[in-house]
């Protein structure tokens, strides 16, 4: 590569551009880590996509209409962060680019969308990027169908690398974006031919280019380093109704020894081969330092979308009242004054009338009531929208005929469909929900996690959430799924026991701001154990009082789900005998354990013997078992050890002793 040709071409573009790799070069070598290479080599590419094409305002980066740029490629964050601070974000200071990867900066290994507010979403593990954008793109289809062209009109951006495409993740948010012709998303893709181990040829032969183009997109191939092809490129882009990919030949650490090596991928450090960088640059400043003229050029970037986001600022004004209401209520998350009084009147009408039905059906009459009075919410399934029960009549299938549709057929895609979702949500304005059964939350795993690290509240609807699933057997019976979930830091799992504590956990849910939940959701017929009304939501509380002892109390039953019922019936065994019991109903143990130690004490007295009771592994359950005031050596759990097997539920639930009579002898043993 002819550095000193690209520098003679076009000097204005080529020192913007060296102001990103030099800064890059300078981060990287202060923290002594991070990655060099990807910065350096797309530095054009995002020079061009800024200066311009990209709509935004520096002073004001949540704009609600600013053009999304997503960097895929999150390890490459010092692209991101060289861009900011040259283009004036207030957050991205230059002491910040300085303490690049340190404690306390918000300049992160990798791009956190919670630390800085220019930062779209979290990226890093690779793959996750491309699907959010495919989020992004969608719900912006979705809002300007609902809000109009006049308040919703812009793109999303999103530069991937080849591991993004690697990942098994990226052809399924390929497919959906072709499917969907999302004509309103560009992705850049780093074609620099390398991976930490060398080679792309070493593991990949895959041709991207006729990959994406079968997948229905718009692709066109050019050089990464020629700034009028970068910008002819883009702007064909916009022009097209297929989402569009640039294929962007491109070398990893342009200009330094490094160069088109593996090498080039990590942290260039060595202080001669950085200066021998810079010099091959043109970049004859101290580190850190950019020059003002470069950074006034950059900063006039940063400002340029001011008078856009101005104009909108108007138009939006002009909107009527209602319309306003809505799209300020909608991106602030809050929810409408209706929900509480629909989740109580559906609560008040299901203990009256006592049902017997599955959860997932619960769920669905919960979102019968919930959807029509909240146009954000947008449903889906992945291939199984009449086992997870998650549409319902009003909302209509999102397609390329029905921009307004709000329940999406993501077919078989549960990492897709969960990273995308998430993509929804971060765009803003939207309420994600989709289904799947619990067990496949292992596909859709990574992008539950970085819903809960982001602070995101998308709803993960879990169906068929035990050995209830019955015939199908193990592959299809979660035993240890909801530890997993458990597990995950910020985030809510709830097994409600009836229709009543669902509705109650869909309450929560689709309130939450800042916490994910998992609806996990039976596929057999529960019995209504809530028959007494109450207008409060005790499902929030996380546990409750569900029967309190009629004898003197020397046991408490705590049970989640299906399996409340079935310690309703051993209360009554243990009742028969005169020993008072009480059931504690537990639909959500993150919603409890934040209650206060006061709360907590009232539900789980000291002095009783306690039993958990849950058709799933043990792990999680110590704390409300061991912990909390119990008594030593007092406690059990009644629940599974290994996996399922193939047979109707009710004969399942006997092998495996998860009955009534099961859980009264553990009782009893406790107490002797």
């Amino acid at each position: 590569m002819d550095i000193a040709a690209l520098r003679e071409k076009n000097p204005e573009h080529w020192m913007k551009a060296a102001a990103i790799r030099a800064l890059t070069l300078d981060a990287v070598a202060a923290a002594n880590s991070g990655h060099s290479g990807m910065p350096m080599g797309m530095a054009d590419v995002a020079t061009v996509l800024f200066e311009k094409h990209l709509k935004f305002d520096a002073s004001a980066p949540k704009w609600p209409d600013r053009d999304r740029f997503i960097l895929s490629a999150g390890h490459g964050s010092m692209l991101i962060y060289s861009l900011l601070h040259l283009c004036g974000d207030a957050q991205v200071t230059l002491d910040q680019i300085k303490n690049f990867r340190q404690m306390g900066a918000l300049t992160a290994g990798h791009p956190e969308n919670f630390l800085l507010d220019a930062v779209e979403t979290t990226t890093g593990p690779l793959g996750q990027g491309i699907a959010n954008a495919v989020g992004f793109a969608m719900a912006e289809e979705i809002q300007r169908a609902q809000y109009g062209r006049k308040l919703v009109d812009h793109y999303t951006y999103a530069i991937v690398g080849d591991g993004c495409l690697m990942e098994g993740i990226s052809q399924e948010a390929i497919g959906l974006a072709g499917r969907h012709s999302l004509g309103h998303l560009v992705v850049l893709w780093d074609n620099n031919n390398i991976t930490i181990d060398g080679s792309v040829e070493l593991s990949d032969r895959t041709n991207q280019v006729q990959r994406f183009r079968a997948s229905g997109w718009h692709v066109q191939e050019i050089d990464g380093h020629d700034p009028e092809a970068i910008d002819a490129a883009i702007e064909a882009a916009k022009k097209t109704k297929k989402p569009s990919m640039i294929a962007c030949k491109t070398h990893i650490a342009l200009g330094h020894a490094a160069q088109d090596t593996s090498k080039g991928h990590g942290a260039l450090t060595d202080a001669d081969q950085m200066k021998a960088a810079k010099e091959a640059y043109g970049w004859s400043y101290g580190p850190f330092e950019v020059p003002a003229d470069i950074k006034s050029q950059w900063e006039a970037i940063g400002a340029r979308g001011a008078a856009d986001r101005a104009a909108w600022e108007e138009r939006f004004a002009e909107a009527s009242k209602q319309k306003q209401d809505r799209f300020n209520r909608a991106y602030a998350l809050d929810v409408p004054k209706k929900l509480s009084a629909v989740v109580k009147a559906l609560k008040k009408q299901i203990s009256e009338e006592k049902p017997s039905v599955a959860t997932r059906k619960s769920s669905e009459m919960a979102l019968a009531v919930i959807n029509p009075i909240m146009p954000e919410t947008v449903g889906g399934s992945a291939d199984l929208t009449g086992s997870n029960n998650t549409k319902t009549e009003d909302l209509g299938v999102f397609d390329t005929d029905n921009r307004r549709g709000r329940y999406v057929y993501w077919g078989i895609r549960e990492h897709g469909m969960a990273a995308a979702m998430n993509g929804m949500a971060l765009h803003g304005g939207i309420r994600p929900y989709s289904g799947t059964f619990f067990c496949f939350t292992d596909y859709a795993r990574p992008a539950m996690r970085l819903a809960a690290l982001m602070k995101i509240p998308t709803v993960f609807v879990m169906t068929h959430d035990s050995i209830g699933v019955g015939e199908d057997g193990p592959t299809h019976q979660p035993v240890e799924h909801l530890a997993i979930c458990r597990a995950t830091p910020n985030t809510y799992v709830f097994r409600p026991a009836d229709t009543v504590e669902t509705a109650e956990a869909w309450e929560v849910a689709i309130s939450s701001k800042e916490t994910p939940s998992v609806m996990a959701l039976t596929r057999q017929n529960l019995p209504t154990v809530r028959t007494e009304h109450k207008l409060k939501n005790m499902s929030a509380q996380g546990a409750y009082v569900l029967a309190e002892a009629e004898n003197k109390r020397q046991v408490i039953l705590i049970a989640t789900g299906s399996e409340v019922s079935i310690a309703m019936d051993a209360k009554a065994k243990l009742e028969a005998e005169g020993i008072g019991t009480r059931v504690v109903s537990m639909p959500c143990m993150e919603l409890f354990a934040e209650q206060d130690e006061a709360y907590r004490r009232r539900v789980l007295p000291a002095g009783a013997v306690r039993v958990g009771v849950e058709a799933a592994v043990r792990q999680g359950w110590d704390q409300w078992l061991l912990g909390e005031r119990a008594r030593p050596g007092k406690s059990d759990f009644v629940g599974m050890n290994r996996f399922g097997a193939s047979a109707p539920a009710g004969e399942l639930y006997e092998k495996f002793g998860i009955t009534a009579s099961n859980v009264a002898e553990k009782a009893k043993a406790l107490l002797s």
